[in-house]
């Protein structure tokens, strides 16, 4: 399961995606709005994207980490527009048969997501400031 939405990330529909009587473990990362990046309290993100090519690069990534880790199955979901102070805007389970390749995995592929995928995120601050996030400095 690949997606890209602009509405509310359901958790539990990604774990019963990944999840079967042959995993020992499933692994879900959830990237939430904080409220604070550093000393600037952020109002919300907004992210953007192409969609087509997001797709396909979060597809990609999901191939191969399967094949590098052996996993059983991987969901990620993307948020894209307004994102609010504890919402999820991005989602990523992971279900393989043992542990240590569903952590190193569903790590892996959210930093190598947020280098490669045409998904782009702005913060917009308490102080009426934004500015867009870059990997270098993910905020």
């Amino acid at each position: 399961m690949i997606d890209i939405v602009e509405t509310t990330i359901d958790p539990n529909a990604l774990l019963e995606k990944v999840s079967s009587h042959q995993s020992g473990a499933v692994v879900l990362f959830l990237g939430n709005t904080r409220e604070f990046t550093g000393d600037k309290k952020t109002t919300f993100l907004s992210y953007e994207c192409y969609p087509e090519m997001a797709i396909s690069k979060l597809q990609d990534l999901r191939q191969e980490a399967i094949e590098k880790w052996q996993l059983l199955d991987v969901a990620i979901v993307h948020r894209v527009g307004k994102v609010d102070l504890g919402e999820t805007s991005v989602a990523i389970a992971v279900s393989s048969p043992h542990r240590v390749a569903a952590f190193e995995a569903g790590n892996w592929l959210i930093d190598t997501l947020k280098k490669v995928v045409p998904i782009w995120k702005k913060e917009i601050w308490a102080d009426g400031s934004q500015g867009w996030i870059h990997p270098e400095n993910p905020g």
